[in-house]
């Protein structure tokens, strides 16, 4: 098995040669390369920090449902009692491991985005 390099480094790389022909490039080719480049960073983040992610969430809300399950499971299970109104804003937890989720998404996402409250 090919352990190197890894999907991620294969990634940096190729965002690294980008960058270091934007400056030769007409401003147009220059800002889609300025795309390209962050979305081969997102799909890095996405790579090297989505598993530690999706097992925080799976993590929470198995504990907050009370159940186990796949994040798809538990996340539709979750929509289901919200929709029967077993669980609601006053349910312990449930704000925070939606916050949760969402932040590690938007480290994700977006990393240089910072929320009120939150730096």
């Amino acid at each position: 098995m090919i352990e190197h390099p890894r999907a991620d480094e294969l990634i940096e790389a190729v965002a690294g040669w980008v960058e270091s022909i934007r400056p030769q490039l007409n401003p147009r080719d220059a800002f889609l390369s300025r795309v390209a480049v962050n979305a081969l960073n997102a799909v890095k983040r996405e790579l090297v920090q989505g598993p530690a992610a999706k097992a925080a969430a799976e993590a929470r809300l198995s504990a907050l449902l009370g159940m186990e399950g796949d994040l798809g499971t538990l996340n539709a299970e979750l929509c289901e009692r919200l929709r029967r109104g077993e669980m609601d804003v006053a349910t312990p937890g449930l704000l925070a491991a939606l916050k949760a989720g969402i932040e590690d998404q938007i480290a994700i996402d977006q990393p240089t985005y910072v929320s009120v409250g939150r730096r």
